[in-house]
């Protein structure tokens, strides 16, 4: 799984604010085997109340920005395109586009779209044709249109069938002990404990302090320290 894992393709949601679009996005993007998607949510209440929704799905990242600039600015340092859905005189149908290149796709918010701060800093602006009344489709089914098309090309360029994976081994550490054991993850994270190593059967590695630690309850702590 992990060597089908794309780090050089991914998702920017712009200020998409209802959770329910936010978990769908995820859930599609780790079905094409993206490995971490960005999210801009100026909004800290709002970002409060989505984060939980992309927080769901415990193999997909998401990276949080404030700002639309400082988004577009990391994801540009990384080499990737970015591509911005809109309805231009400039943009081009999205199976035109090559996916095998680093991509990201930018979404825009379900009711305002895309904002002109992000269509100025895009390379490309793509659309899905749509022969019907209605003038756009709901965020997260266009997103997966989207991914799966670039799904599409990687793997007629044979970019899924890759024996190593392309991720660093700390990210791949990262991903197996915070997507496989996540109340684990949770508890080490809270009590401020070193990650874990784990094995190729999948299986935690620890000293005898480590898990003595995790079993360490607040009360049993207190009495110690008393």
């Amino acid at each position: 799984m992990m060597a089908m894992r794309q780090p050089d393709l991914t998702l920017c949601l712009e200020e998409i604010h209802k959770p329910h679009n936010v978990s769908a996005i995820v859930r599609s993007a780790d079905a094409i085997g993206i490995h971490q998607i960005h999210a801009i949510w100026p909004d800290q209440h709002v970002k409060l109340s989505v984060s939980s929704a992309a927080g769901s799905n415990s193999w997909v990242k998401v990276i949080s920005h404030s700002s639309t600039e400082d988004a577009i600015a990391q994801i540009k340092a990384q080499g990737m395109q970015v591509l911005a859905t809109n309805l231009s005189e400039h943009a081009v149908d999205f199976r035109e586009i090559d996916y095998t290149r680093p991509t990201c796709i930018m979404m825009g918010q379900e009711k305002k779209g895309i904002s002109q701060k992000a269509l100025a800093l895009a390379d490309q602006h793509i659309i899905i044709p749509m022969a019907g009344m209605v003038q756009s489709l709901n965020v997260s089914v266009a997103s997966a249109l989207i991914m799966y098309e670039a799904q599409r090309q990687r793997q007629l360029a044979g970019m899924y069938n890759r024996e190593y994976s392309l991720l660093s081994e700390q990210e791949q550490q990262e991903w197996l002990f915070e997507g496989g054991y996540p109340v684990l993850a949770e508890v080490s994270k809270r009590k401020n404990l070193p990650r874990p190593f784990i094995n190729q059967q999948g299986q935690i590695e620890a000293e005898d302090a480590w898990w003595m630690q995790m079993q360490l309850t607040e009360k049993m702590k207190r009495k110690q320290q008393s």
